[in-house]
């Protein structure tokens, strides 16, 4: 697939939402706004702005204000006519509960800050297509891969993802080392992270682990071939390029993961997050990329709706480096340690409080109603588990829900074959189903029989038809086997 498709096919980098969902802002549901987007910088900060200019419109102006704070110090004044829209048709809606105020009274654009920026851009744009140019009529190898990374850096920081993605693979036509691969695979999975573009970040994650391996595998020759009085400065480089792989390891963990995430596969995602290394190996993309606490709520959450609870102990909270993103959302070790307590009312409690901070993620909005349903099917699963009969009352005050919801989510589990059970509408009353294991093993001893004389049928028909000499030899180049099989089926 060329670069051009792959563009085609790439989600854009603004969330898309099927329907508009209203996240609500109140003590109930807490949400720092500032705090939250302090963690984040660059076109990460300024598109999760804008989705919850989308998602919540009690705290819209606000946002409005420090997206358009975060435009100013961005190269792309574009932007600024993108969020005013998207704020514009939050306002429009006639089904809003609040009245927005104007946004050029909250936020104007520094018309004279865009003009200039506009102007230097393009200054900056006709010089290293001229560089481009020259290097290229020089068939100067090395300057012309550094020509098109630069052209690529100036793409992505303008906004323009496509002419960024077309320059960096471009580039590795005159890559002359796997460290230059490297390199430019790494600066791709930043725009297919930036873009959302979840199907594609395996490809280049792939690619990726192969430069690595090979940079590597130069890197440990050079280090044999020292003399015994350069051993210190060997050690010395062997250490600092084992860093330098955890770092760029950490990286593709996290790429995988998101990818993961993204097209939910929840499993592969709760093992690939909790595989990440501390955050100082991420370098630049803790706040370009991602924040720590992102960490911990997405691995969390994948791994409390797809993984087995005998695995949740060491995983999560038995997981040294894990537990250190956890740190940063306290609510996520207390869901944790209440899901591992059975205290399923308090995971539900702490699941619809923190709902909001969910719903405002970019990455996790998508997804957050589907693992919020697993995680409670999952509750009601391990709650129902030791009982061979429990009034559905008592299920009812250990979920905070009313009889009627109880039923119904029951009933789903046992037609999707979850809890094998049956419920007594009348009396109120979730019956285990009960397996009759004397029965069970006069069931598998018939049918073994059964199997065993029809074995000893084929066989003694095959010695008669030899005794008889109506054994037929198979046609060249078959197998046996395969002929005698077909022979004693048709008999």
């Amino acid at each position: 697939m060329d670069i051009d498709d792959e563009n085609q096919q790439s989600t854009s980098s603004q969330p898309q939402p099927s329907r508009r969902i209203i996240a609500p802002v109140d003590e109930a549901h807490p949400f720092d706004l500032e705090s939250y987007i302090s963690n984040y910088s660059g076109r990460t900060a300024i598109d999760r702005l804008i989705l919850i200019i989308q998602t919540c419109p009690s705290i819209a102006p606000e946002a409005l204000q420090l997206a358009v704070q975060h435009i100013h110090q961005s190269r792309d004044p574009s932007l600024y006519q993108h969020v005013v829209s998207v704020y514009e048709q939050l306002a429009a809606s006639p089904d809003l509960p609040v009245q927005l105020p104007s946004p050029m009274e909250i936020a104007p654009l520094d018309t004279k800050w865009a003009d200039e920026t506009l102007s230097r851009n393009q200054a900056e744009k006709t010089k290293l297509e001229v560089e481009l140019k020259t290097y290229s009529n020089n068939m100067i190898k090395e300057s012309i891969r550094m020509a098109h990374r630069d052209l690529g850096y100036y793409y992505r920081s303008v906004g323009e993802y496509s002419s960024s993605l077309k320059h960096f693979t471009k580039s590795r036509e005159y890559c002359a080392t796997s460290q230059h691969v490297l390199d430019m695979c790494l600066s791709v999975l930043e725009i297919l992270l930036e873009q959302r573009n979840y199907t594609h970040l395996s490809t280049y994650v792939f690619k990726a682990d192969a430069a690595l391996d090979a940079t590597l595998n130069t890197s440990n020759g050079s280090s044999g071939a020292a003399g015994g009085s350069a051993s210190a400065q060997a050690a010395a480089a062997k250490k600092k390029t084992s860093i330098e792989r955890q770092q760029v390891q950490s990286k593709l963990d996290l790429a995988t993961a998101l990818s993961h995430l993204g097209q939910a596969n929840y499993e592969k995602a709760a093992y690939s997050f909790l595989k990440v290394g501390p955050a100082k190996e991420l370098g630049d993309w803790i706040g370009k990329v991602i924040a720590p606490g992102d960490i911990a709520v997405y691995g969390t959450l994948c791994a409390l709706s797809s993984l087995p609870r005998s695995a949740l102990g060491t995983q999560l909270l038995g997981n040294p480096v894990f537990s250190v993103y956890l740190e940063q959302e306290p609510y996520i070790r207390e869901l944790i340690e209440a899901y591992m307590s059975s205290n399923f009312k308090i995971v539900l409690d702490i699941l619809a409080r923190y709902s909001t901070r969910h719903l405002i993620d970019i990455h996790l909005a998508p997804h957050i109603t589907e693992l919020t349903d697993q995680i409670r099917n999952w509750a009601v699963v391990l709650y129902f588990q030791p009982f061979a009969t429990i009034k559905l009352h008592r299920m009812s005050k250990a979920f905070g829900w009313t009889v009627e919801e109880v039923e119904r989510h029951v009933v789903q589990l046992i037609q999707a074959g979850s809890i094998h059970g049956r419920v007594d509408s009348q009396d109120k009353i979730l019956y285990a189903k009960k397996t009759d294991y004397r029965a069970d093993l006069f069931a598998r001893a018939i049918k073994t029989g059964t199997d065993i004389q029809a074995a000893n049928r084929k066989l003694l028909l095959r010695m008669k038809l030899q005794q008889a000499d109506l054994v037929i030899k198979p046609p060249k180049g078959s197998h046996p086997s395969a002929a005698m099989a077909e022979m004693i089926g048709r008999e």
